[in-house]
Parts: structure tokens; sequence; C-alpha cells
């Protein structure tokens, strides 16, 4: 009996399931790699998200090669056809693959017609399994992202003072909002990398593809091993990590990352494992007296929301990202795949920002995309297919609880408590954006009215009934209802004329 190890290019670790298990053997099995023109057709992804699978597998097949594993890297239309002879070929018995982070990957797998058998193995790449995450929520009736981090802080104590957390405090949040105004802010330079022979080989083939992709191939400055992974991770522990939370929700022209850590891309390819992220965090905290709030907040979206939206994709089923609880049906607008279609400075800055990088931090992606998008009336699923598509770190069961349920709101409250809805006056507060656009953040129904604030009051106006019952909305809803009904007529208005113009 011969079993072969199927490694799917998001699960590039030696502490993988299926490699774990024969990583000390004396004689390794065979091992296969393969990338698939037809699954990268899928949607229009990012080109820098394509090279950095692509690449990152290439480097990881170097990688098991040095570890004595004898390694088929396989291109191919499809996966079937050099898995089936690779099969032959090897006289295997069986496949071993760990499970898939993605539910149609999962699908996609049990219709494979091979010659073997295929034994799927548990994922190891999260800290909470299904199981234990399904325990955890089936207890509740609503699912509190600070419960669930809270109790992942005592399972793993991390920032933990006996049962007691660290600080006397289990969320810093409040003290994570600064905004950028007046300040001279010094950011520390992103860690970044030059493609070696590998990656321009990717580069050129990526540039080449002849089906629909999206944004620059380059410059491309992402790392593809884990040696470089480990390398930005300790650069943000020394550089950024100590004042990241002060300024993590703040934006300003022309700073693509911030403080913020450009790990997740390699956290959700098996680069990186969430748990030793984490710990690299507290030691920082123990050993170098770094400030709470940063260690804090950074801890709470690896252990809390990176889990707790990965638990919930699992938990919640597949008619989740069905979901379209306010029956938005407006198209997505052509300026989110060209960002020079849009007279939005803030749009703008942060479309650029994704078309260049494939990247753009947590309140680019929540309070100017999603907001937007949420206040628009965009079609849930044509905006978590962009998501999807524009982001290199995106994947399934990022982008559905993320975008359907956290962005936009589709899903009614399961995930979030309120909808994430704001006027221009958020991004005002939290960003430079407006200091150089042609529309007014002031102006809520004059002819420089920024979009943001007459589609915010026509969300609100449009959506009453149903955001009454939001306990959290009473205060904004009262304002509301103050209004007169010729102000909320010329919002109507304008909010048409608006959607019809850019939509």
């Amino acid at each position: 009996m011969t079993v072969g190890i199927w490694i799917l290019g998001d699960q590039l670790s030696m502490t993988q399931t299926a490699l774990a298990r024969v990583i000390a053997s004396l004689k390794k099995p065979p091992v296969i790699l393969i990338e698939s023109l037809r699954h990268a057709q899928k949607r229009p992804y990012h080109r820098q998200k394509l090279i950095l699978i692509w690449s990152a597998m290439r480097h990881f097949a170097e990688e098991l090669r040095r570890s004595s594993f004898p390694v088929t890297y396989a291109t191919a239309d499809d996966f079937e056809t050099p898995l089936t002879a690779w099969v032959k070929k090897n006289g295997i018995s069986e496949i071993q693959v760990m499970m898939p982070s993605d539910r149609p990957f999962f699908q996609y797998i049990q219709t494979l017609k091979l010659p073997c058998k295929i034994t799927l193995l548990p994922n190891n790449q999260f800290l909470w399994s299904e199981e234990e995450f399904a325990q955890w929520a089936k207890k509740r009736k609503r699912f509190l992202m600070e419960d669930f981090y809270r109790e992942g802080r005592r399972r793993f104590g991390i920032l933990m003072a006996g049962d007691k957390p660290v600080g006397g405090k289990w969320n810093y949040d409040k003290e994570n909002r600064q905004p950028p105004k007046g300040k001279k802010l010094k950011v520390p330079r992103a860690f970044w990398f030059e493609p070696d022979e590998i990656t321009r080989e990717v580069i050129q083939k990526v540039q080449s593809l002849s089906f629909p992709t999206y944004g620059n191939a380059e410059p491309f400055r992402w790392a593809v091993s884990r040696e470089g992974a480990l390398q930005v991770l300790d650069y943000f522990i020394e550089k950024r990590l100590p004042n990241f939370g002060y300024y993590q929700d703040a934006m300003i022209a022309g700073e693509e990352t911030m403080w913020h850590s450009l790990i997740s891309p390699y956290l959700n390819i098996g680069l990186l494992h969430p748990l030793e992220v984490i710990q690299a965090a507290e030691r920082a905290f123990f050993e170098k007296r770094l400030p709470i709030n940063s260690i804090e907040g950074f801890i709470r979206q690896i252990l809390g929301w990176r889990e707790y939206m990965r638990g919930l994709y699992i938990y919640l089923g597949a008619e989740y990202p069905e979901k379209n609880w306010f029956n938005h049906t407006e198209p997505l607008p052509d300026f989110f795949w060209n960002a020079e279609k849009t007279n939005m400075n803030c749009l703008r800055q942060v479309l650029i920002q994704v078309q260049q990088t494939g990247y753009a931090h947590h309140i680019q992606r929540l309070m100017v995309l999603s907001n937007f998008a949420l206040i628009a009336g965009l079609n849930p699923q044509e905006v978590e297919n962009w998501f999807h598509a524009a982001f290199i770190d995106s994947y399934d069961w990022v982008m559905q609880t993320n975008v359907i349920g956290m962005g936009l709101f589709a899903d009614g409250g399961i995930l979030a408590s309120k909808p994430y809805a704001s006027s221009a006056n958020y991004i005002n507060r939290m960003s430079n954006y407006c200091q150089n656009c042609q529309f007014d953040w002031r102006d809520r129904l004059g002819e420089n009215a920024c979009p943001f604030n007459f589609l915010y009051w026509n969300f609100l106006e449009r959506n009453r009934d149903k955001l009454k019952k939001q306990g959290r909305l009473s205060f904004i809803l009262a304002n509301l209802e103050r209004m007169s009904s010729e102000e909320l007529e010329i919002i109507r208005k304008k909010s048409t004329e608006y959607l019809r113009n850019f939509l």
C-alpha cells in the first residue's frame, strides 16, 4: 500500500497534518502540488495573489525536496488529470490531503474520480477545530465575538494572570482609535522583498495569462517562503507593534500599510501559524514591555476575529453567503475594478492601493469600501465576489463572514450587533482623504455634498423599520426623525441621481 500526499496551495506548512505524520520517516512518501489554470479562472483574481500562491507553492516544493520528499510539481488545466497520472506512475493506493479551509474545494474533492482512495485529514492551521467551535456556538443565542475572544484567551492562556486578564481589562479597543489629524506621524517602512528567479518566472506566467485577471503584477514585493514570512513577523514585532494600537484605525493618503503587520497572506497559506504569531506578540509584551493596548489589539485580531470568522463560516453552513437582509440589488460599480472612474477621493485612494498591491487594512475595507457598498445598496453577493477576487489574503472562509456579515450586515445581525454604516464624518475624522476631494464632507444636501452623507441618511430612511429593531441605532434614528420631509426628499433625490449616474 503506497500513500501519497497532495499539498494544496493554501497549506504550505511542514507541520500541516498530512506532512506532520511522516516528516520524521526515513522513507518519505511521494508528494504532489498542482497549479490549476481552470481553478485560477473562477474569478478575475488579483495578479499579485496568483503570483503569491504559485511562487510560494514552487518555493515550498523546493523545501520539500531538500527534506528528501519525492516531489511532483504539475502545471495543468485542472487537478484531476495530473493527479490521475501521478497515482498511476507511483502505484498510489491512497491520497492523503488536509481538509481544505474553503467549502467549495472540499465539495470539489468529493467529485474527483481517481483510481485510489482519498483520505481527508483534520485541518490544523487554526486554533479552534470545527467541533470545538460548534460546541461553543450551540450553547448561545447570539454569537458575540467578545465572548469567543475571552474564551480563547482562557483556553490558550494568552495575556492571562491566573484567571484574570493581564492589565485588568480584556479589551483596550477604546485606546486604539486615535485619528491621524494634527500629528506628525512617522510610519516605519514596510518590510518588502525583491522577487527572486522563481518569482520572476511566475510573474511572467501571470502576465501572459489569456483569461481575465485584476490589478498590477508589479512591483511584487511580498514574501513567498516561510523564511520571508518570519522576517516580516519579526520586523513587525520590532518596528511596528509598539505603536500599532493607537493608530490601527487611521488612514493616510500615500501610506499603504501604516503600522499593520502585513502577515494575513502568510497566515492564510500556512507559512505562519496563528499560535506562533500570538505567542511572539505576547513575548514582546513581557520581555520588552510594549504598550498593552497594541499587544492586546493585535492578538484580538488573530485569536479573536480570525478564529471567530472561520468558525462561523463552518458553523453557519452553505446558505449563509446568499443572505441579503436589506434586499439590496444595486450592481457593483465599474470603479471597483478601475479606481480612476470614481471622483470620491477616499474610494479612489483605497481602490488604487488595492489595484497596486492587493492589500488594504481592515478600516479601509470596512469603513470605506464596505460602508459605501452598504449605504449605496449594492448587491451583497457581487460585493463579496469582488472582495474575494481583489485581495491577496482572500478565501471563502475569510470573505463570506467578513463581507456578508460584518461589512454589509446582510445576515441581519447574526454576526455583528449593528450595521457599520457612517457618513463622511467618520472618514474625515480617521483619515486625510477628505482634504483633496471635490466633495465637501460637511455638506449633506448642497451641490458639493459628499455622497457618503446623503447615501447614509437615505440608507437609514429606506431601512428605518428594520433598523428600529437594532437597539444600538436608536440615537441615530432619533436624528432621522427630526429631519423635515423636504430634507428627506432632497436626500432621496440626490441618492437616486447618484446611483443612476455612477452605478
